[in-house]
């Protein structure tokens, strides 16, 4: 039931595609082919997606506090629980980098989902960040899920257009 919230989560940002990096066995992660959408950290997968946030419906937009442009991109990330099936929480934090190493700040901020009757909520972060045309962006996560002492990076790059 969880896992289906949050593929409904996911799939309401409107889950584009992307690419995804090893998880922290790796020194400098390296972006993979478009289409990977998740890493396997350990005990732990790290689900995230990309996209320009005039993709957003305006309802969502709203309920999120996020404004709607072709010019900001938006970055959402969750960790779930290879044990349990359930999201859980934990240090996320996001560098997202162009392709001529302008830093672009991303401040990640946690969202808590209520469950209903007999569900668990659901936890993800999600981060905003100007965006230009045909521009593409390197995000390089750092996950720390509750419980674990080391971080791990997973690294993604996905192209913009907003033309």
């Amino acid at each position: 039931m969880l896992r289906s919230r949050i593929a409904m989560v996911l799939a309401l940002f409107g889950v584009s595609a992307a690419c995804g990096g090893p998880g922290a066995d790796a020194e400098v992660p390296q972006a993979q082919p478009a289409g990977v959408t998740s890493a396997d950290i350990g005990d732990h997968v790290v689900h995230f997606s990309a996209q320009a946030t005039d993709k957003l419906s305006p309802e969502v937009a709203s309920a999120y506090n996020i404004t709607r442009s072709k010019s900001r991109a938006m970055v959402t990330v969750s960790i779930i629980d290879e044990d349990g099936g359930h999201s859980t929480a934990g240090d996320v934090s996001v560098k997202t980098v162009n392709l001529t190493g302008q830093l672009k700040n991303v401040t990640m901020r946690r969202i808590d989902e209520p469950g209903t009757a007999g569900a668990r909520g659901a936890i993800y972060y999600i981060g905003t960040t100007p965006v230009a045309n045909r521009e593409t962006l390197v995000f390089d996560i750092s996950v720390t899920p509750e419980g674990v002492n080391t971080p791990s990076e997973v690294r993604f790059k996905q192209q913009f257009y907003t033309d």
